[in-house]
């Protein structure tokens, strides 16, 4: 990845692994409720075809909320809390393909032990495997200037 502007500070990999933390209790939240609508609309869904079809509209459920949040100048509410946003190698809000791509690359990371995550061990700039493929970065913002 190309550097980024320099007024653009990367967030730590420790303040991004405690956004992913609160990003889990959000996405379970989310999730749940997802579940419910699922399960009022169409019953029970511990047999097949409905948990294989559960399972697909989740994983959608959980890539729109994530893609939503990552495009159009947007936020999760951790990247709130902590005042990151997510940018491509030029300090820009990432494409609509970036988002998804990060998306699938950091879903097939984590089904695959979180290989994604402890990427960030190795590499160079402690970016995480979907960052780095994805060509995204979190960033911290600037605080806003209070009165003076």
């Amino acid at each position: 990845m190309t550097s980024l502007p320099s007024k653009l500070r990367p967030a730590g990999l420790k303040v991004r692994l405690l956004s992913l933390v609160y990003e889990a209790l959000i996405l379970t939240a989310l999730l749940l409720v997802a579940t419910a609508v699922f399960t009022a609309i169409f019953g029970d869904s511990r047999s097949q075809p409905g948990r294989t079809l559960l399972q697909i509209y989740l994983l959608l459920v959980a890539g729109s909320y994530f893609v939503w949040s990552w495009t159009g100048g947007r936020r999760t509410l951790p990247m709130r809390t902590w005042r990151m946003r997510l940018v491509d190698r030029r300090g820009f809000t990432p494409s609509l393909a970036a988002a998804i791509i990060r998306y699938v690359v950091a879903l097939v990371g984590f089904a695959l032990g979180a290989v994604g995550i402890l990427w960030a061990l190795f590499d160079r700039e402690h970016q995480f495997l979907h960052d780095r493929i994805a060509n995204t970065r979190l960033v911290v913002e600037a605080p806003a200037d209070g009165p003076k």
